[in-house]
């Protein structure tokens, strides 16, 4: 069993740090609401620091689960980050969806210190972290991705290495490029339906189990046709996520003009103050057009 630190309490972090700790590892927990460090602490067990840096120290793996960038960068190399606490031939795991930029920045500023950095984005949701059966791409030194994988295969359903450091960020660009495509055409798919006077139950029930099947369409048609959007990703966060996907492939060459026109779209559903509405509801707005 290793003993690890894990950065950011969200509602993915938060399941998946009590993961580690169920499994017998020795787990310090940081978060920027300490509320929510305490709270976790008298649920699981384990420790909590005030600072990254306090977090991370003595740690063999730090794990982190933050917002954005600018949150990844602080807690890694601010006044009291975690690279301040970590001594040569630990490991840094980064579970944040961040742009391929700053992962790349923090593995150098990383490698000079003789700490190792494995960029590792997750797919799944909170339904996924909560049950441990998360999808994990990486990017990094081998070395440092066979260390790390037995522990992260506590909470994840599938862990592969794609390539050096920000392979991994560079995947979850294509995962999020794809499923904003199905969202979108499933909530197209069960506009029709609806307009059609058909029972959109009935439809999904049959075209599910030919080659328009999908996991938007068996875990999110039900809750889209009951107007329910608290289940899963927020809008916001895809936006980020998508913005991230659009300016790697504004420098890379590649076309996304799916992607650009469905990232508009949920701008309209912000407009709509749907910014923590779940991905689905692209087909909320369709709705709202009647």
């Amino acid at each position: 069993m290793a003993k690890v630190a894990f950065l950011g309490l969200g509602v993915m972090g938060y399941p998946m740090a009590g993961h580690l700790q169920a499994a017998g590892h020795q787990v310090t927990v940081y978060n920027r609401t300490t509320a929510k460090a305490e709270a976790w602490v008298a649920e699981h067990g384990g420790g909590m620091g005030v600072t990254p840096q306090e977090a991370a120290q003595g740690a063999e793996i730090v794990f982190a689960c933050v917002g954005n960038d600018d949150d990844l960068r602080d807690v890694c190399t601010g006044s009291e980050g975690a690279f301040n606490g970590m001594p040569k031939g630990t490991i840094f795991v980064d579970h944040t969806t961040v742009s391929a930029k700053v992962t790349y920045e923090l593995c150098d500023t990383a490698k000079a210190q003789g700490i190792a950095f494995v960029d590792a984005p997750i797919s799944g949701g909170q339904a996924g972290a909560e049950n441990g059966v998360l999808s994990i791409m990486c990017g990094g030194d081998q070395a440092a991705y066979d260390a790390a994988e037995p522990v992260m295969a506590v909470y994840s359903k599938i862990c592969r290495r794609i390539g050096d450091s920000g392979a991994g960020q560079l995947t979850k660009m294509s995962n999020q490029i794809a499923i904003a495509g199905v969202v979108q055409g499933l909530s197209e798919a069960l506009h029709f339906a609806e307009k059609a006077g058909l029972d959109g139950r009935a439809v999904v029930e049959v075209i599910s189990q030919g080659a328009a099947g999908s996991w938007q369409m068996v875990n999110r048609h039900e809750t889209m046709l009951d107007d329910h959007f608290d289940y899963g990703f927020a809008v916001d966060w895809m936006r980020k996520d998508l913005g991230i996907c659009l300016d790697e492939a504004n420098d890379n060459g590649a076309s996304l003009p799916l992607t650009a026109l469905v990232d508009q779209f949920y701008k309209d559903v912000q407009k709509l103050g749907g910014g923590r509405w779940d991905t689905s509801s692209l087909f909320k707005r369709l709705r709202a057009l009647d």
